[in-house]
């Protein structure tokens, strides 16, 4: 099994939830600085990382765009000191899979990671997808997990993807915020619906050729999202 990698620059917190997840049965490798967590990441590939916001040398979201950019799908947990929605929409708009705001309690820690690889490991197992999903200017190869919008491949976080094969799976469908929180975070995740509109205009930002205009992935307002059927586009 892989590590997982606990980053933070408070030694007696990194000492805290090392042990509770060592506790839990997890190996754990640690890091209280940016620069160096980055490197850790890239030669141990870990299971998972829990990473603090604000790091010397570079900061938490900086070690989470940089991974995403590079195609790393690594599930990651944010920790900030901060009890503001920017930060935690930020780290989502990053990558992040899921946040926990200091103080927290290192059961609640636990717990999340269980959850987070939990989710991880039903959504590699489901069944099989169609080779390919074809609507418009967007093809997706759920097996190649490749995305790409006029031939060519479109970075996407395993949670985006994951999102865009439901809706296009789906498409013509009015899903709701709500059905979409199920399907793809589970019932167990507390960040609420915000987080599916954070991924959609993610989504929308790289397909769409105007995502301020969306003509793949629309809102129903006041219901929640659906993605368009290949005739509606014509």
């Amino acid at each position: 099994m892989a590590p997982i990698l606990v980053v933070d620059d408070e030694a007696s917190i990194v000492k805290l939830v090392a042990y509770n997840l060592s506790q839990a049965g997890f190996d754990v490798i640690t890091s209280d600085n940016g620069p160096e967590a980055l490197a850790l990441a890239r030669r141990h590939a870990p299971e998972l990382i829990v990473l603090d916001l604000m790091l010397p040398g570079m900061s938490g979201l900086d070690v989470c765009r940089t991974l995403r950019a590079d195609g790393v799908k690594t599930p990651i947990i944010m920790l900030t000191a901060r009890d503001d929605e920017i930060d935690r929409v930020l780290g989502l708009e990053m990558g992040a899979d899921d946040y926990i705001t200091k103080p927290f309690s290192p059961r609640e820690l636990v717990a999340r990671v269980k959850a987070v690889l939990r989710r991880t490991a039903d959504a590699d197992s489901l069944p099989r997808a169609p080779d390919v999903l074809r609507i418009g200017r967007i093809s997706v190869r759920p097996a190649e997990h490749e995305v790409t919008v006029d031939g060519q491949v479109v970075e996407l976080t395993a949670r985006e993807f994951a999102l865009l094969v439901h809706l296009m799976e789906n498409a013509g469908r009015v899903l709701t915020r709500d059905q979409l929180l199920q399907e793809i975070w589970g019932y167990d995740f507390p960040g609420g619906t915000r987080i599916v509109d954070v991924h959609i205009s993610h989504l929308r930002d790289k397909l769409e050729p105007d995502p301020k205009n969306p003509r793949y992935i629309r809102t129903v307002r006041g219901v929640g999202y659906k993605f368009a059927r290949e005739e509606a586009l014509l």
